[in-house]
């Protein structure tokens, strides 16, 4: 046996083992002579680094260590808030940094102290922390992926990425106040595959949160932000993390913005309240001009209705009473009681009966024309009394008459009425102001003398005088006055009493409206805008 033979063949076996073995798992000497790329390619080798493991650091007793991951944000730009939709824009640069000791090359490359930089080809042959949007409804990154995309390599093995992303995010909106609302709007960073156990999310400790000074939002004033740190649980019966159970690291943060109201008060405040005034102008126009008061009034009713909707169709439809809705409904209720005014006066003017006051003050007006049939029911019953002393005294002295010896004059029977007595009261009362008290005519020659009228014309029964007759006829009056006001017509004394046309009744109710509307408008405003500025 050829010993020497069997002893060369084996040593060329180990010699092309150990070239093999270094062909799989290239060394790191010499990494002062290498290129950033054939140093990148070494470091990151399948040999040495499996980028679908996170990096493990233990204590000193053995445990093993979360990555901590610290998150900056840079904002670029907000775009307004889209009410409707319940979202808003941004665009950012999310920056991310954790420890990597498998990326160390200090070691190996003690001349090299500047940190390695790539784009997306450098980050996808690492190991990247999983962090999305938690309340995204879309994102992506801004540019192509070659150029918005940094990565970053330092000698201790840092790695810092940066992407610029634009991400529209639900917000959720409590327009409760709107137009003047105040909204807290967050951006939601979460760990999407790594628990507590395994990744934590923290805040720079420096400025984690930074805007570009030239940030402006034409609606709405950013007044502040803050950060916020916190775990989220999740079950199984939530599927906000796929199917798995654990507390997971979230980062936010917020920011307060307050809208600008000077847009709403140019479109849709001020035109109301010119509205709302116009409206007014049916006041001075007289009560028998329907055709130009009821124009008016649909017209301004119809414009108001139509600025408002077109100020709502930009906003959600929401369960909740908005303040916007409040001052809708305010002006809506003024605009139609204008036109309410209108028909009300209108029936005032078309009426025939003239209305008695006993004094010419408010109280008196509204109440003797809102109840006009107590009066009339009052005058209607004396009138009937006065008609049935006449039959009764016709009946009395007529009925048994012999026609042989007498000669019979029947004459008509007046029934006097609600405007007869109302205009001698008025004459009487009027006379007495213009003549004064030596010239006024005495009450009892107003009233009709019935007495005198039965017993200047009508003929006596056979066998009583004439005499007798006229002496009965005042007491049958009398009676009959008392047995009407036992049956409840009770006689109206309208001595010291006025009266109004409607005609003037409608004129004094659109002079007060002139007022009454408002002085009412300008308290509701009191009170909406305290509303709105103190509460």
């Amino acid at each position: 046996m050829n010993w020497s033979l069997i002893i060369s063949i084996l040593i060329s076996c180990l010699q092309g083992g150990e070239s093999a073995f270094d062909e799989e798992c290239p060394t790191l000497a010499d990494g002062d002579n290498m290129s950033q790329t054939q140093l990148l390619d070494r470091l990151t080798h399948g040999c040495r680094y499996d980028r679908l493991e996170r990096p493990i650091t233990y204590t000193e007793t053995g445990t093993r260590l979360p990555v901590d991951v610290y998150m900056r944000a840079y904002i670029y730009f907000m775009q307004n808030l889209e009410a409707h939709d319940l979202q808003f824009k941004i665009y950012a640069l999310l920056q991310m940094r954790y420890l990597d000791p498998r990326l160390n090359f200090r070691s190996v490359s003690p001349k090299r102290r500047q940190p390695i930089l790539g784009e997306q080809q450098l980050r996808d042959s690492l190991w990247m922390p999983h962090i999305f949007l938690a309340n995204e409804r879309d994102s992506s990154i801004l540019g192509t992926t070659e150029k918005d995309i940094l990565t970053s390599i330092s000698p201790d093995g840092t790695v810092i990425v940066s992407n610029r992303i634009k991400a529209t995010l639900y917000c959720w909106l409590n327009l409760k106040k709107f137009p003047f609302d105040e909204q807290d709007c967050s951006t939601v960073l979460e760990s999407w595959m790594y628990n507590t156990s395994e990744l934590v999310l923290h805040w720079e400790q420096k400025r984690p949160i930074t805007y570009d000074p030239a940030l402006h939002l034409t609606e709405f004033l950013l007044q502040r932000s803050w950060s916020n740190e916190t775990v989220i649980n999740a079950d199984l019966s939530d599927l906000r993390h796929g199917a798995f159970a654990g507390n997971y690291s979230s980062l936010s943060f917020t920011v307060h913005l307050t809208r600008v109201v000077g847009f709403y008060l140019m479109d849709y405040f001020f035109p109301s309240m010119l509205i709302v005034a116009i409206s007014w102008v049916s006041f001075w126009l007289q009560a028998d001009q329907a055709p130009p008061r009821i124009t008016l009034g649909t017209s301004t009713m119809l414009t108001f209705i139509t600025l408002a909707s077109a100020q709502g169709k930009t906003l959600p439809k929401v369960s909740y009473i908005k303040v916007s809705e409040v001052w809708f409904l305010g002006c809506t209720i003024f605009i139609f009681g204008s036109m309410v005014e209108f028909a009300f006066v209108n029936t005032i003017w078309r009426r025939k009966q003239n209305v008695p006051l006993k004094k010419l003050n408010s109280k008196h007006i509204l109440k003797s024309t809102l109840s006009p049939h107590l009066l009339r029911r009052r005058s209607h019953a004396r009138s009937r009394s006065f008609s049935g002393m006449a039959r009764q005294l016709d009946t009395s002295s007529l009925g048994g008459a012999g026609f042989n010896n007498y000669l019979t004059v029947n004459l008509p029977i007046t029934t006097i009425t609600e405007g007869q007595v109302m205009g001698q009261r008025r004459e009487g009362f009027t006379s007495q102001k213009r003549m004064g008290s030596g010239q006024a005519m005495s009450a009892s020659s107003q009233k009709i003398d019935i007495s005198f009228v039965e017993s200047a014309f009508t003929v006596p029964p056979s066998g009583q005088p004439a005499a007798a007759l006229s002496e009965t006829t005042p007491q049958m009056y009398n009676n009959n006055r008392s047995e009407g006001s036992g049956n409840g017509a009770e006689e109206m004394d309208f001595t010291g009493w006025t009266t109004l046309t409607p005609q003037e009744i409608a004129m004094w109710i659109d002079s007060r409206a002139r007022l009454v509307f408002p002085v009412a408008f300008l308290v509701f405003n009191l009170f909406f805008w305290t509303f709105v500025y103190c509460i």
